[in-house]
């Protein structure tokens, strides 16, 4: 199936997707005249493993542990992807298939994706909507999914922002504010340890706006492994009646990035691991990824991802952008 791009629009925003991934390629601001994420160039490269550039990641966005869980009694083996574990999704994840355009209006668009049963190692037949919507500043992220047997399904769109108009300039200059006072333990290969611990007087704490760069800094200046270089950290996002989670801002642009969401955490990566082709690099741009906790299947204190059969779930992430 060929790469298909389709735009919505409004006033303030015009927004590019493309059916491989139901991937984000643009999110243009019209006033400033700027693309506010990264892309891949190319749209045919969507066909073909990538950084997950703007794509939808599943059917489990981040990681499991040794690519395997149980639900009751019967255990599931997955498609490990990283050294022994599975991430976002295994080897052929959501964010490299093609998915069908259901419905698209001026400023609304749906698409669809069939997973069968054993995907990757995941039981059901799992059918998934992704809508892209534009509502005067905000563009919202919603998916809808069922599936015919019980399994564990964790969803996110995996944008990287770069909120200058020279992407060149990585993603130092940014300032980053998340509603958040703890985040998740890993051990050295980025699993949850099942603890959570205090952001206060860490790196972590990102309670008032913080220059990105600044704490970019306090890794490149210790010994650390390459995974540690950056931020693969998962925020838990304090409960709040606007479900509001983080504010991503440039004052060079003067942009500022609003985030809403109805999952439980954000996972913040500020992309020391991006190489692409010699087009994209490390911290290049900072992924803020709405999602349920990474191997949640094996951790019963985290809040769950299994999903009953045959009954609907949702959730969203609504973007303002100013």
């Amino acid at each position: 199936m060929k790469v298909e791009s389709s735009t919505i629009q409004n006033k303030f925003l015009r927004v590019q997707t493309l059916n491989y991934g139901a991937s984000l390629f643009e999110v243009y601001h019209k006033k400033k005249k700027i693309n506010l994420i990264l892309n891949l160039g190319s749209k045919k490269n969507y066909q073909h493993k990538h950084p997950s550039l703007g794509s939808t990641c599943g059917r489990y966005a981040g990681r499991i542990s040794n690519s395997k869980f149980k639900i009751g009694n019967r255990k599931f083996i997955l498609n490990a992807n990283e050294g022994k574990n599975i991430l976002h999704g295994g080897k052929v994840g959501f964010s490299i298939l093609p998915w069908k355009k259901l419905s698209q209006t001026k400023d609304k668009i749906i698409y669809q994706l069939h997973s069968e049963d054993g995907d990757q190692g995941f039981p059901g037949n799992l059918v998934v909507n992704c809508t892209y919507q534009l509502n005067n500043k905000f563009l919202i992220i919603k998916y809808e999914y069922k599936s015919n047997k019980s399994t564990h399904v964790n969803l996110t769109n995996h944008s990287y922002w770069n909120l200058e108009k020279n992407k060149k300039n990585m993603i130092y200059d940014h300032e980053l504010k998340l509603n958040s006072s703890k985040y998740l333990q890993i051990n050295k290969n980025l699993i949850p340890t099942g603890r959570f611990k205090n952001v206060k007087k860490t790196i972590y704490d990102f309670l008032h706006f913080e220059n990105i760069g600044k704490k970019l800094d306090y890794f490149k200046n210790k010994k650390l492994n390459i995974k540690f270089k950056g931020f693969d950290t998962t925020f838990v996002v304090k409960k709040n009646t606007r479900n509001y989670f983080g504010t991503i801002k440039n004052n060079n642009t003067n942009i500022r990035v609003d985030f809403f969401s109805n999952l439980p955490s954000v996972q913040l990566y500020s992309a020391q691991n991006l190489n692409y082709k010699k087009k994209l690099f490390p911290y290049h741009g900072v992924c803020l990824e709405t999602q349920y906790f990474p191997d949640t299947p094996n951790k019963k204190n985290f809040p769950s991802t299994l999903i009953k059969p045959n009954k609907r779930y949702t959730c969203f992430t609504k973007i303002k952008i100013n």
